[in-house]
């Protein structure tokens, strides 16, 4: 039953952040929530940092102030603009009406756009202590919210938290691993100074999203258990990757264990 309210809810949309199922709100009696979405379809077509687009979801909340779907799109054009302030009025705004539904949102944007590690976690965790089902991904799609987390621990200094989290998740049965899962376990088997651990966690990245950066942390391996050949035969395919586009990217911001093409550069000079 849960699974058919969540999907009646969500619908088939082509709307920024799952539009609801108008209909479902009239099928469960919400004949409120109901008519304030249908307000908020209104936008559809409109840019969202134009006056149409805005007025729509105005006219949702004046019909419901309760309604956190509306929360949710008017913030974020306040994200892509830069007015964090604003973006976080309305997103507390849409957690406190619907904390399962918004939760994972802005925990999200709070780890990729704002690094607030300590806030993100809290909003993750807050959801997982809130819902019997798996919390799901980023608004992306490239990390399970878990692995997120995970990577907040870790640039909280908690290298050891963030691998027994990723472990876990990547040793569950019915996970697909993203598609820098690995990677990031990689570095911190790395950083940890469990190299055997760091090279199998990098060949199991290399089969699922061969990437520039892993050939890269794979070559400090090497470095660090005194392989030079290895190291610099590293450097050179990930210099060769890099320049080829195989590389971590997010337009919108540097991921974490990101690496650049002078940084490669700079380390094969170094040997030379």
């Amino acid at each position: 039953m849960r699974l058919f309210i969540v999907l009646l809810l969500l619908g088939s949309t082509t709307f920024l952040a799952a539009q609801p199922n108008c209909e479902a709100y009239k099928y469960f009696g919400d004949e409120l929530k109901y008519k304030a979405c249908k307000a908020a379809e209104k936008r559809a077509g409109y840019y969202q940092f134009s006056r149409r687009y805005q007025e729509a979801l105005d006219e949702a909340i004046a019909i419901d102030s309760t309604f956190a779907f509306a929360y949710r799109a008017k913030s974020t054009a306040y994200l892509k603009s830069g007015d964090f302030l604003e973006w976080k009025y309305l997103m507390d705004k849409a957690v406190k009406f619907d904390p399962t539904a918004q939760l994972d949102y802005r925990g999200w944007c709070r780890y990729q756009f704002f690094r607030d590690y300590q806030g993100a976690i809290d909003d993750i965790e807050l959801l997982d202590s809130l819902v019997e089902y798996d919390i799901g991904h980023s608004v992306n799609g490239d990390y399970h919210l878990h692995i997120a987390r995970a990577l907040c621990y870790k640039a909280l200094g908690k290298k050891e938290l963030a691998i027994e989290i990723i472990e876990g998740q990547v040793q569950d049965s019915t996970y697909f691993v993203g598609i820098y899962d690995f990677l990031h376990l990689g570095v911190l088997y790395l950083e940890t100074e469990q190299y055997d651990k760091a090279l199998t966690a990098f060949a199991r990245q290399e089969q699922e999203n061969d990437l520039a950066e892993l050939h890269y942390y794979r070559a400090l391996v090497h470095k660090a258990t005194s392989d030079a050949e290895a190291y610099q035969g590293e450097l050179r395919i990930a210099k060769n990757l890099y320049q080829e586009g195989r590389k971590m990217f997010d337009p919108y911001v540097e991921q974490m264990d990101k690496i650049f093409l002078s940084t490669i550069e700079k380390a094969l000079v170094a040997e030379r």
